[in-house]
């Protein structure tokens, strides 16, 4: 990735979409982690999410932030995968592969040793509008081999109306984000997978109840 292009995005795509067209309220921004290793784990309902998440972190740390993405889609032809890589700077993941013949999350683990703020989707792919799905143990098998690393889960509501699955123009619907507390990963996969599932039920359950 480059740290120049990545910030040249943000400022000229990110900021304009989200905070001019959206408009988003932080809560409890204060949480957000601005050095790595760390792990930010956000619902995923919008191509919309990352330049959401993007925005959060001051334009000095951007360059820190690193997406875990699906390879398949983001690297699917040469000018794509140069601007997934470089300019968002994700880090593909391929979907389905054998674990123990070649580790999908390698590049994560890496990430995570070089101190970046990995941004991960527990939910592996993009839900139906203001829907939370079931969250994927990838999360799990990743963490605990950096069982000091704190994970702060984000849950964004709004951004499945505002350009949700199928949508190719953003509808300006304003953004509300709720950041957590940061979690740490512990031995029992099940019981790891639930507990942040229903943080994130918790939170969606805040954000519904402040549009009531």
């Amino acid at each position: 990735m480059n740290p120049w292009l990545r910030r040249l995005f943000v400022i000229l795509v990110a900021y304009p979409v989200v905070l001019a067209w959206l408009g988003v309220s932080v809560i409890n921004r204060r949480r957000l982690p601005l050095q790595g290793p760390a792990i930010v784990i956000a619902n995923h309902n919008s191509h919309l999410d990352l330049l959401t998440l993007l925005t959060l972190f001051p334009l000095s740390k951007v360059h820190l932030v690193q997406p875990a993405a699906a390879a398949d889609y983001f690297l699917k032809n040469r000018l794509m995968a140069w601007f997934a890589t470089r300019v968002v700077g994700i880090i593909p993941v391929v979907r389905g592969g054998n674990p123990r013949e070649n580790d999908p999350l390698a590049g994560c683990a890496q990430a995570l040793r070089n101190g970046s703020i990995l941004v991960l989707f527990p939910e592996g792919t993009r839900g139906e509008p203001e829907t939370l799905s079931a969250f994927k143990s990838g999360l799990w098998y990743l963490c605990r081999q950096f069982p000091e690393v704190p994970i702060t889960p984000i849950f964004m509501y709004g951004l499945g109306r505002a350009m949700g699955k199928g949508q190719r123009i953003p509808v300006p619907f304003f953004i509300d984000v709720f950041i957590d507390e940061p979690v740490y990963c512990h031995e029992e996969k099940d019981a790891f997978i639930q507990a942040l599932q229903e943080r994130f039920l918790t939170l969606q359950n805040r954000a519904q109840g402040s549009k009531q």
